[in-house]
């Protein structure tokens, strides 16, 4: 049975590495790490040395949730989470929390392109470890989030749809419709979305839905400390000392065994590095899937 976790939500005093902030604490940080959370109406601060907060009006706990379950159900590395709540913002509005564990090592985008091959090689099998762990994790029942509530990729559901489109679906056909239901209220071309709708009933059957993190990127993975650095600027590290942590879980959930592979090559970018090459190596290449998927997705870049 899948654990549940229930709001709002206090770790154990015994486990806290010091008192949790106070949200005037965390409110009065001037460590302002990110604002691009859908348009400003939320921010990820760093507060003392031990805690990173998310928060704001569009922050949402079910992230939180999703870590959590991640932390006691299985050996996926995820920043611990301490705190999950809401209270009263300015002008109504209603702000969420999430207190998590600070990682004090940097990101893999800020150091890919200063470690070597055989380092990139052992980054990438802690890494292809930890995917298989994630896909083995079974789903509540079809193509869903944490607690089998709808998908948050925004192919579903942006946050301010007056309709939803983001399930939870039972069969993959039934995800297939809301996608393209979805995209046919952006006012493109009936006949381009008529177009897809029969281009997906042929591409996209017979996905199990697998546990799946849905924005897998470089900026995405820290690493738990500092590596070390030589006198010519390469990072290195001893194999002991290679973790690696996996961040921003909004869009989680158990989506078809294609996604993730689609997703992190979209979210290679301008391809200006060898990112893409080694995706191959992490995860089962779904070529046409992600092809057909690019397509569709084009419009919404």
């Amino acid at each position: 049975m899948m654990a549940s976790f229930t709001l709002p939500y206090f770790a154990d005093e015994a486990s806290l590495p010091t008192a949790l902030p106070t949200a005037e604490d965390i409110e009065s940080t001037t460590e302002i790490i990110s604002e691009r959370i859908l348009g400003g109406a939320g921010k990820i601060v760093g507060v003392g040395d031990h805690f990173v907060v998310k928060y704001g009006v569009f922050v949402n706990l079910q992230e939180g949730q999703t870590m959590l379950f991640l932390q006691h159900s299985s050996i996926v590395p995820v920043p611990r989470i301490y705190a999950l709540y809401q209270k009263p913002g300015p002008n109504n509005y209603t702000y969420n929390y999430i207190v998590m564990e600070r990682i004090r090592g940097p990101t893999l985008a800020s150091v890919w392109s200063k470690i070597g091959q055989m380092e990139k090689e052992a980054v990438v099998s802690k890494l292809r470890h930890i995917l298989e762990e994630m896909r083995r994790l079974e789903s509540p029942g079809g193509y869903c989030s944490f607690g089998r509530r709808g998908l948050a990729d925004s192919l579903f559901d942006y946050g301010d749809d007056v309709e939803s489109f983001n399930g939870p679906f039972e069969t993959e056909s039934d995800l297939n419709e809301a996608m393209i239901a979805r995209y046919a209220t952006e006012g493109y071309s009936k006949h381009k979305t008529q177009h897809f709708s029969r281009a997906f009933k042929d591409v996209y059957q017979n996905h199990a839905p697998v546990f799946t993190h849905a924005d897998f990127q470089q900026k995405n993975l820290m690493f738990r400390k500092p590596p070390a650095t030589t006198e010519n600027g390469l990072v290195q590290w001893a194999s002991t000392d290679l973790e690696l942590v996996i961040i921003d879980w909004e869009f989680a959930g158990w989506y078809p065994s294609y996604w993730e592979y689609s997703r992190a090559l979209f979210g290679c970018g301008a391809w200006k590095d060898d990112w893409g090459d080694w995706i191959d190596k992490m995860l089962e290449p779904y070529r046409n899937e992600y092809a057909w998927l690019y397509a569709f997705w084009s419009p919404y870049v």
